[in-house]
């Protein structure tokens, strides 16, 4: 016999995980309204002092590159999702310090919305006064340093620790400052983030070289 305890009881077993759902994605969606600004329109926007080159543009690309694929042009500091019309959108990125930054061709096997985040071994080993205290990881949220989206970048099956993400230090944007990543604006990652499919090739092309394109 179903009593209204046995109800109440089981009830709660079979909303907990939905309600639990609804109460994170209730959490991004306040983070990400706090990290974008009011009124913001991606080609204008600024309140970081961007050069304007390094804010959302829709570009020409060159022709055979194949549409939904991720070109980074470390020279230029550009990053260009490449659409299906013979256009990209091309965001101002930062790339990583010296030789940490690790250009290759990469797939994108996953993709996240407010991430946790644990610097790998290697950034602990080299820096520990910085990253020791996060060896335990560090919970999502605006000062998160993978911030507001991340694209996960794998050879094959093997995770690269390689991310394009969103960063809580905009003013970065342009320069060489990650210890590895590709780092964008967190109001543009959180634009492009579902125009991005799981699957698709990313492109990281060495300091030396450029990609052509015209606004």
């Amino acid at each position: 016999m179903l009593t209204r305890r046995h109800f109440i009881a089981t009830g709660a077993a079979f909303f907990s995980v939905p309600i639990a759902a609804q109460a994170q994605e209730s959490k991004w969606d306040a983070w990400d309204r706090q990290v974008t600004p009011a009124g913001y329109d991606p080609a204008t926007t600024n309140p970081w002092g961007l050069h304007p080159r390094l804010l959302p543009q829709r570009v020409e690309h060159k022709e055979g590159l194949t549409p939904g694929d991720i070109h980074v042009d470390a020279v230029a500091r550009y990053l260009y999702h490449i659409g299906n019309d013979g256009t990209a959108m091309r965001y101002g990125v930062a790339i990583a310090k010296g030789s940490l930054y690790e250009p290759g061709t990469y797939t994108i096997r996953r993709k996240a919305k407010w991430p946790g985040w644990r610097p790998t071994d290697n950034m602990i080993a080299r820096e520990p006064e910085r990253y020791a205290k996060y060896a335990d990881g560090q919970d999502p949220g605006p000062r998160n340093p993978l911030g507001a989206r991340a694209f996960y970048l794998f050879v094959g099956n093997r995770d690269t620790y390689l991310r394009i993400h969103g960063t809580p230090l905009p003013q970065s944007i342009g320069g060489r400052a990650s210890s590895g990543c590709v780092r964008m604006v967190m109001a543009h990652i959180i634009d492009l983030y579902p125009n991005v499919a799981t699957g698709v090739t990313a492109y990281l092309y060495a300091p030396e070289e450029r990609i052509t394109a015209t606004s």
